[in-house]
């Protein structure tokens, strides 16, 4: 990934100063983030590196053995912020590629100042001696862990001469949280990309379906998409499930072969500059809607619609979810899914039988994002730059009490949401969704059948 633009760094750098401003009220003290580990596929392969969402969120540095140290004092203005990262050498950037080095991404970041990686053991002791408190994620990394609780025990074998270990540890995350809830213009340009490459990926995937392909045929469209487009990654493993599998909330296998009168149901997303986006649409195989096909997605479409409704300042979180669930739950004693009156179904929980998880999340550098959806025990209410999915729908298996015209069928339709001082705006809104529209980008294509 390059080197980031001076308005992402600009960006970066405010959030830096954000923190600290919460660290000092809270009576300051050292806060320490590293990113994430590289990991090892097998014997001497390492997986694609990803670093950290909260390292990267604070600094836009996305070389792996890294650490954000920031010293804060009372004064948040006072704030220190330093890098600890790999030396620049030239012979491992002929094996492995460009590395910055301390003195290059002090200066390219907007660090107060950065060090060698290898100087932790010194250096760290020196930083977290005589600091009140010390903000770190304990027992998010173990590695990490140890380095920490390493650095604590050197500051404490000083206690003779004077030297005080932080009296609290407290977990920065509490605050990192609350503020990656609220995106600034910054990351919402980068979902924006991400949602409108991952739509122009959905709709290539539509066109390439017919029957007797496989599921994996379409999983590398979507991937083709992403990366021809200038995506990183996704931002999840993809989802492409015919038939029954888009029963199975969580399907990844991806290796059935497609039949006709099958749907296919497709959640994917990448992830551009660090920002996911997840879309999810459900499709006829041949093209064409059957009349149960049809109408079980005009139903999980209808209850999107009435939960996009509640998609606004002053709603609260769950507000979204009952909506759509009270259509949804109508339409099953409709179709003859269920029986009984609306009140006893969503009384008694029955609809879960059909549609058994919640109709959204927060969605950010993580797909599903940082930030709480409760304070103090109570739904908090939605405001202006946090991003929501509204992703209702209907699973239904087989079974002895369901009409067989509706076995198998599996639909969930899902977009990306920004919450704006108007109401909401729809990151995702060019990917098709209503049935005529699908149909007729699907009849665009050589007959499926």
């Amino acid at each position: 990934m390059p080197a980031p633009s001076a308005q992402r760094l600009a960006a970066i750098a405010a959030r830096r100063r954000r923190l600290a401003e919460r660290i000092a009220a809270a009576g300051g003290g050292v806060v320490i983030v590293p990113t994430a580990p590289e990991r090892r596929r097998n014997r001497d392969t390492e997986y694609a590196y990803r670093f950290d969402s909260y390292f990267y969120y604070l600094t836009g540095f996305t070389e792996p053995e890294a650490m954000l140290v920031m010293v804060i004092g009372n004064d948040a203005a006072t704030a220190q912020s330093m890098l600890f990262c790999r030396e620049k050498n030239l012979e491992r950037e002929i094996w492995d590629g460009f590395r910055y080095g301390p003195a290059t991404a002090r200066e390219t970041f907007g660090f107060d100042d950065a060090f060698a990686l290898d100087t932790l053991p010194t250096k760290l002791p020196e930083l977290i001696g005589n600091q009140p408190a010390l903000w770190y994620a304990l027992g998010y990394d173990g590695v990490q862990d140890a380095r920490i609780f390493d650095a604590l025990n050197a500051v404490r074998a000083q206690g003779r001469s004077g030297v005080q270990a932080p009296a609290d540890v407290r977990d920065v995350r509490t605050l990192l949280d609350e503020m990656r809830l609220f995106k600034d213009t910054v990351e919402i340009d980068s979902m924006r990309a991400a949602a409108v490459i991952s739509g122009r990926a959905h709709k290539r995937a539509m066109c390439a379906t017919r029957p007797e392909c496989f599921e994996y045929e379409i999983e590398a469209e979507l991937l083709h998409e992403f990366r021809r487009a200038g995506s990183q990654s996704v931002a999840y493993n993809s989802i492409v499930a015919g038939g029954a599998n888009a029963c199975v909330l969580h399907y990844v296998s991806n290796d059935a072969q497609l039949k006709d009168g099958d749907l296919l149901l497709i959640d994917a997303g990448c992830e551009f500059d660090g920002y996911a986006s997840d879309i999810t649409r459900t499709f006829p195989v041949n093209g064409r809607f059957s009349g149960p096909q049809k109408d079980v997605y005009e139903l999980v479409l209808a209850s999107q619609y009435a939960a996009l409704e509640h998609a606004r300042p002053g709603q609260t979180y769950d507000t979204t979810h009952d909506a759509a669930v009270k259509v949804l739950a109508q339409g099953m004693l409709d179709l003859g899914l269920l029986s009984g009156s609306l009140d006893g179904v969503l009384e008694s929980g029955s609809y879960r039988r059909f549609y058994m998880h919640r109709t959204g999340h927060w969605l950010g550098l993580d797909v599903h994002d940082a930030g709480e959806y409760k304070l103090k025990g109570e739904w908090r209410a939605l405001e202006p730059g946090m991003v929501i999915t509204v992703e209702p729908g209907c699973y239904i298996r087989p079974a002895e009490d369901v009409p067989e015209a509706f076995w198998n069928i599996g639909v969930r339709i899902e977009d990306d949401v920004l919450i704006t001082a108007a109401g909401h705006d729809i990151l995702t809104i060019a990917t098709p969704k209503t049935v005529s529209d699908i149909e007729i980008i699907m009849s665009d294509v050589d007959d499926r059948r």
